[in-house]
This record gives structure tokens, sequence and C-alpha cells, in this order.
């Protein structure tokens, strides 16, 4: 019966393997027309597409590809390091090094004499340790403004609540939803649509955005993730839509709405009919 590698070394396997892709990637920089021209710049958008493809595989809690798509994430953070230290800023173990301070500080009730006694205190101290970093004079400072609106507005309001500023109960946060959303329907029938005031429309209609993510926080929803498994379970059921009016003979253009409606209700139970079965017995 074949044994486990003991934790040590497994430990410098590990350490070995991440040796392997340095030496790789080292012979890559100095011989591969394209890797050699490669730079920053250039890797940015393609090191964005990796962390989507991460998420897809995530998503769809297929391990094996989160393997294959971790490896090209990591080959990207490698890949930074190796292009900065060319130029002699910093190179991986400085990188590293770097991090493992920057956690050891940020968490001292693991590696200091603070007492934490919830999940909430130890994010409340990270928020604040920030604050005394070199470089942050705000406790929303360290949210990218390039981040997604709605994942932005998630960060937002977590290092506010981090902050102490937030709502004490859901309830609250639900009276705030239905408040932006009348604040919104006034906004909108304010004047006939030709003349619509659309700037002050679409103001109203963040705060109900903003105020619904807010909502979505206190029930332990994550909306990002949500409005993705909706996204999908749309483009799930329009494609069965497409595929079978057309195996029906049918011409999607061709089709009104109360025929197309027709196809989108069997999608939804079939949908759910595979939600059931998919359920542990």
């Amino acid at each position: 019966m074949e044994t486990q590698p003991t934790m040590p070394n497994r430990r410098a396997e590990q350490l070995a393997a991440f040796g392997r892709l340095l030496d790789v990637l080292d012979r890559l920089r100095a011989e591969c027309p394209w890797d050699r021209k490669q730079t920053m710049q250039s890797l940015r958008h393609l090191t964005i597409e990796e962390t989507y493809e991460l998420s897809d595989a995530i998503l769809r809690d297929d391990l094996a590809d989160v393997k294959k798509e971790l490896g090209d994430v990591m080959l990207h953070l490698t890949f930074y390091a190796k292009i900065a230290s060319e130029t002699g800023h910093f190179d991986i173990a400085d990188v590293l090094n770097a991090q493992c301070e920057k956690l050891i500080f940020r968490h001292p009730h693991i590696y200091g004499d603070t007492t934490v006694t919830s999940e909430e205190d130890v994010k409340r101290n990270w928020e604040q340790l920030k604050l005394q970093e070199k470089g942050n004079s705000s406790v929303l400072g360290g949210v990218p403004t390039s981040l997604p609106a709605l994942v932005k507005a998630m960060r937002i309001q977590e290092k506010a609540r981090g902050a102490g500023f937030d709502w004490e109960k859901p309830e609250q946060v639900w009276a705030k939803v239905q408040e932006e959303l009348g604040e919104f329907g006034v906004e909108y029938a304010h004047t006939d649509p030709g003349q619509r005031h659309q700037e002050r429309a679409a103001a109203e209609f963040g705060d109900l955005l903003f105020s619904l993510v807010n909502f979505a926080r206190f029930a332990g929803i994550n909306p990002e993730e949500a409005l993705e498994r909706t996204n999908r379970k749309f483009i799930q059921r329009f494609q069965y839509l497409e595929t079978e009016s057309a195996r029906d003979g049918h011409k999607l253009a061709d089709l009104n709405l109360a025929q197309m409606d027709t196809y989108w209700e069997k999608a939804k139970k079939l949908n759910l009919s595979q939600q059931e079965n998919d359920e542990p017995k």
C-alpha cells in the first residue's frame, strides 16, 4: 500500500517545484522570443484573463481546472517578479518576504499578544493595521479603482464595516432598499419619457444597487457570485430556447414572445429537474 509523503518531505517537493518553475521561466526569458519580449504592461490584460478563467473554474467546482488555472496565474506572478529583477527593483524573494511580513503584522492575535473573540474582531484589526502602513491614509484607500463596480461596492462596504461604520440590523438595510427603490421610481416617472432626466435616474439606480449589495452582505450572499449564477442560468435557458426551437423547424427571429416563452418554461422545468437530481440523497 502506497503511503503519503510526510509533511517535511512534501514541503521539500513543494519548494523544489517552485524552484523548477523559476528555472523554466529563466530559460524561457533568455531563449524564447515571445517570453523575452514581454513587459508588465503586455502581460497585464493576459493576467486579468487568467484570473477570470480561475474564477470560472472555481464557480464550476472543477478542481482539475482550478489546478491548471492556478498554474497559469502562478506563472504570471513569477513573470512580473522576473521582469522587475532584471531592472534591479525587486525579485520573487522580496515579494514573498514582504508578504510574509505583512501577514505577520496584520495577525497580532497569532504572532503577538492581541486578543480577539470573533472573525469581526480580526477584520476590524486588519483595517486598523492597514492604516498604520505607509501610504494608507484612508480605510477605503486600498480598494482598487479598476475593480468591477459590483465587487467594488462590496469591498467598500466591508472596509467601512471594519472601521465600525455600518448598519446594526438587516431590517434597517432592507428598509433602505425600499427607500432607494421608491426614490428611483419617483425619479424615473418624474417627466415624460422623451424628457426624462437620465442622469438623476441613473444616480438613484446606482443608490438602489448599492443598497441591494449592502443587504446581500447582511444576508451572507456574495452579490457578484449570485449575479454570475443567474447569468449562467439565463444563458443555459436561452440556448435551450435556440436549440429546441431550431429542432422544431423554427427560426428564432420568426417566433413571437409567447412562443419563445413556451420554450423558456420548458427550460425552467428542465433546470429544476436537474437541480433536484443533483441534490444529495
